[in-house]
């Protein structure tokens, strides 16, 4: 495997930045996931490194060899996209082995089933391999479509919301075996995605994505508890991190420059103390609630035990904790005490 380095990628459509001058670097073995809404930037900055799109700007270099202006086929990445793309007459064997007999690779027939077999053990599809893939289930497709790019094996893997298509249960399952096959391989992964819970139980670090810009890189501890601005902080947590005045929390010794506090739902406690609130709603998620909550013209929500006795309507007091708020200046950088 290989280390990926883009140095200023900067990728344009028309008036659109898809990609403005990004810097980042992934290190050989590891498992990035690059976070951000659509049109943030994420499938493009896929496309430059895997070779599809033009730089208009910048380099990209894989395993320290300058690959700018090479063409996809000679960069050496696997691609696995967010829809199947199998040939749907071949057998899962044949869809697995088919980038072994291309004409750039061409293994020889004894080398192809091999690997082949080990890959369909590896995804647990080895029952599979006579079956036409219009038989298969969407997470049968899934893994067929990831073993095609494993048989490969790449200088990296590029993956752009492989799970995105599956239902929850299965998108669940996939990204267990997905992490425990790149720990296995020592695999360089670049995966992109929408999804929080994908960022938070996959990558290594995390490089939240925004109109093109690069806001934070980091693990996904570190970003979560530590979000470099607003933009970062609501872009992980479900429910989403609570931003309040700093008029609505009185007493709170803060940095000069800070204009708002943000705490996240679970560090706020109803426990009699703290703030005076109103329980506006309740939804009840099983081993936890989410409470939402009025005070004054402020609205914040708070994580607490499924068998929390609120109702809609009841006076409660919230207390904040000291030790998790954020603070963030006017213009939504985060600010240290």
């Amino acid at each position: 495997m290989a280390e990926i380095r883009l140095e200023r990628a900067t990728k344009t459509f028309g008036q659109v930045h898809a990609v403005r001058e990004l810097d980042l670097t992934i290190a050989d073995g590891e498992f990035f996931v690059l976070l951000g809404p659509t049109g943030a930037g994420k499938t493009t900055t896929l496309r430059l490194v895997a070779g599809l799109e033009k730089l208009d700007g910048g380099r990209v270099h894989l395993g320290g060899r300058d690959v700018s202006a090479l063409a996809p086929a000679a960069r050496d990445v696997a691609f696995v996209f967010q829809q199947y793309a199998l040939y749907p007459h071949y057998t899962v064997f044949d869809n697995l082995a088919f980038p072994l007999r291309s004409p750039l690779r061409r293994r020889p027939p004894e080398e192809v089933t091999r690997r082949v077999e080990e890959v369909a053990k590896l995804l647990r599809i080895e029952s599979k391999l006579k079956n036409k893939a219009t038989k298969l289930s969407g997470g049968e497709m899934q893994r067929v479509g990831i073993g095609r790019a494993l048989v490969r094996e790449p200088n990296c893997f590029l993956m752009d919301e492989p799970l995105s298509s599956l239902d929850a249960k299965l998108r669940e399952d996939l990204r267990v075996e997905l992490k425990h096959i790149q720990r296995d391989l020592g695999a360089t992964i670049l995966y992109v995605t929408h999804d929080q819970i994908e960022a938070l139980t996959m990558a290594d670090r995390i490089g939240v994505l925004e109109e093109g810009r690069l806001l934070q890189v980091g693990t996904p501890r570190d970003v979560y508890t530590r979000p470099a601005s607003v933009s970062v902080a609501r872009r992980l947590g479900s429910p989403a991190i609570n931003l309040l005045r700093m008029d609505a929390v009185p007493g709170i010794a803060a940095p000069s420059r800070a204009r708002n506090i943000g705490i996240r739902p679970e560090d706020v406690q109803l426990n009699g103390r703290g703030i005076e609130a109103v329980v506006e709603q309740v939804e009840h998620l099983g081993a936890e609630s989410v409470v939402v909550l009025r005070a004054g013209e402020e609205r914040m929500h708070a994580l607490v035990s499924g068998g929390t006795p609120v109702r809609p309507g009841t006076a409660v007091r919230a207390e904040l904790s000291r030790e998790a708020m954020l603070f963030f200046d006017e213009a939504g950088q985060r600010v240290d005490a």
